[in-house]
């Protein structure tokens, strides 16, 4: 398994694997200031919900360092925290783990209220550390867990990106597929390239086979095929955004997949961390859905424009899979299945 480095915090910045210049360029950026940090959450340069989790906690920190130089005493940074808290949140609305790192971050910062500023920072550089740490062992659990129902040779279809890429290693989806991999067992990947943003062509492909996984791209509109074909044994997706009632939001399409996965009689699991499952949410129907630019659709990616000028356009980048649909969420306490 050659995995990369996809987050990690350097003294005063945090580092990135930019994504959005995948597959054909590897290079890391170095994010100092919490524009940056927004930024770079918002034009997916970071991406997947774990990633962005940890991303917020250590723009966080960067963000509060660089405010403690000129910060007068505990109320100034207190100031500084709450804008910086709120300024990142708007960066990307439907990835709970944003919001969920984000508290975090609070509840540490309210725990050394009243103690000198350098303690303060230290603690902040500690708690984003630490949400770092705790991914790598949650999404190694979700692997182990998933792993269990893995047997070789089976097919697999994956859509979006939910590897090593969307977290800080193993990633949700993939990581049963990585244990598997550990463990000797192989297996077939079928990889949705995942328009418009093509995540799957770019990043689930580039991963998986840079890590010797035996992965097929396919087209979007192909997945029918490759079931009713018998090629598929199980789906794996990742989510950003679990329901109370299981409804649950990931990567636009992956609502599609869940019905061909049901009328093919193929089991379909949502590969997730606890933090991702949001119970102040009822429904899926609850789920702030995000709408992004139309040129993700007519220009990016293409060398020249592939719609009509001023055509209208609709980009929706989530979709709500309802829970009767999943057959199961695997998390890193083990495997939950109905009634959610």
């Amino acid at each position: 398994m050659n995995q990369l480095e996809t987050i990690y915090l350097e003294e005063n910045a945090v580092v990135i694997l930019d994504q959005t210049l995948l597959p054909s360029e590897v290079k890391y950026l170095h994010l100092r200031t919490i524009e940056d940090v927004w930024q770079a959450i918002k034009i997916l340069q970071v991406r997947g919900a774990p990633a962005i989790g940890i991303a917020a906690a250590m723009g966080m920190y960067v963000y509060m360092k660089e405010v403690a130089r000129t910060a007068s005493d505990f109320d100034a940074l207190a100031a500084a925290f709450e804008k910086g808290r709120t300024y990142l949140s708007g960066s990307r609305p439907t990835a709970v783990n944003l919001n969920w790192a984000l508290a975090r971050m609070s509840d540490v910062f309210e725990s050394v209220k009243g103690k000198p500023v350098d303690e303060v920072i230290i603690a902040l550089r500690e708690a984003a550390e630490n949400i770092r740490e705790e991914d790598i062992n949650v999404c190694r659990s979700i692997g182990e867990h998933g792993a269990v129902l893995l047997k070789p040779g089976m097919g697999i279809l994956t859509h979006c990106n939910a590897g090593t890429l969307a977290a800080s290693k193993y990633g949700t989806a993939l990581a049963p597929v990585y244990i598997a991999q550990e463990r000797g067992i192989s297996l077939k990947i079928f990889a949705d390239e995942t328009r418009p943003v093509l995540q799957g062509a770019r990043l689930t492909a580039f991963e998986l086979h840079r890590a010797n996984v035996d992965v097929t791209l396919i087209c979007d509109n192909m997945a029918a095929t490759v079931m009713s074909k018998g090629l598929i044994d199980a789906v794996l997706v990742g989510c950003d955004r679990v329901a109370a009632n299981g409804d649950t939001a990931n990567k636009i399409g992956t609502f599609g997949v869940a019905v061909l996965a049901k009328n093919f009689g193929i089991p379909f699991y949502v590969c997730a961390p606890f933090s991702t499952i949001d119970p102040k949410t009822p429904t899926g129907a609850e789920i702030v859905i995000e709408e992004r630019d139309s040129e993700e659709i007519t220009d990016m990616w293409f060398s020249q424009k592939m719609a009509p000028a001023g055509v209208k356009t609709y980009n929706p980048a989530f979709d709500v899979t309802p829970a009767e649909y999943i057959t199961g969420f695997i998390t890193e306490k083990g495997i939950l299945k109905p009634p959610f």
